[in-house]
């Protein structure tokens, strides 16, 4: 039985991350590179909780991407498709389990508690993702989605929308790594062989917190990417 593991990796793999991806060759921009991996993790910013992983990948999306139509996969209670909600995106959680928005969360620009009104609710699907579901947005987020990373790559090649992802097992996928390699390494590697670039990217919270970005048609908020 294959166990659930949130292995913290180090810059090692991210570097190798980056090589499998820049060796593809066609469509990799280093000056899009630079700036997907800018601020992700901020100068004195003290490490974070796994739990704040949500409030982090939010402000890393909103200033990154312009809003859009984003699908949060396995998205749980839905507190990161709460907070793209409220910054102007069209957010909806896909999950086949239906669960109540938790009732606050910590801001971590001020470090005050947020409490969020008991008749605010987030847009769902409450199913299990499968590619198809991909025509309907811009961009597919996968934070720790088990069984889900393959699907959302393989919706991403065939609609055109872009990825965030934070894979972290293998748990339920279609394929494994081979022997010595990395899983996040087979998933950029799948990723690559899909027809995508990958940028990887890091944020400051505990745990697996490797993020594999691919832009597709969204619209990236930096004129030096263009």
């Amino acid at each position: 039985m294959t166990r659930h593991r949130d292995e913290e990796f180090g810059q090692e793999t991210f570097e190798s991350l980056k090589q499998i991806s820049r060796g593809a060759g066609i469509g990799f921009s280093e000056e899009l590179s630079r700036f997907i991996e800018l601020e992700s993790w901020r100068p004195g910013e003290l490490r974070k909780m796994k739990k704040f992983r949500f409030q982090l990948l939010h402000r890393w999306l909103i200033e990154h991407f312009a809003p859009c139509r984003a699908a949060d996969v396995a998205g749980g209670k839905g507190l990161l498709a709460y907070l793209l909600q409220q910054s102007g995106w069209e957010a909806v959680v896909v999950d086949p389990v239906n669960q109540a928005l938790p009732d606050k969360y910590k801001d971590i620009v001020t470090g005050k508690r947020v409490r969020i009104p008991p008749a605010d609710k987030v847009h769902r699907m409450d199913r299990t993702f499968e590619p198809g579901i991909g025509q309907h947005f811009d961009l597919l987020i996968g934070m720790h989605a088990h069984g889900c990373n393959a699907k959302i790559i393989d919706a991403a090649a065939e609609f055109g929308c872009g990825f965030v992802l934070f894979p972290c097992c293998v748990i339920d996928e279609p394929f494994y790594p081979p022997l010595g390699v990395k899983w996040l390494e087979s998933v950029v590697d799948y990723a690559v062989r899909k027809g995508h670039t990958v940028y990887p990217f890091r944020l400051n919270f505990k745990g697996q917190n490797i993020g594999l970005c691919a832009v597709g048609q969204c619209q990236v908020k930096s004129e030096s990417a263009s």
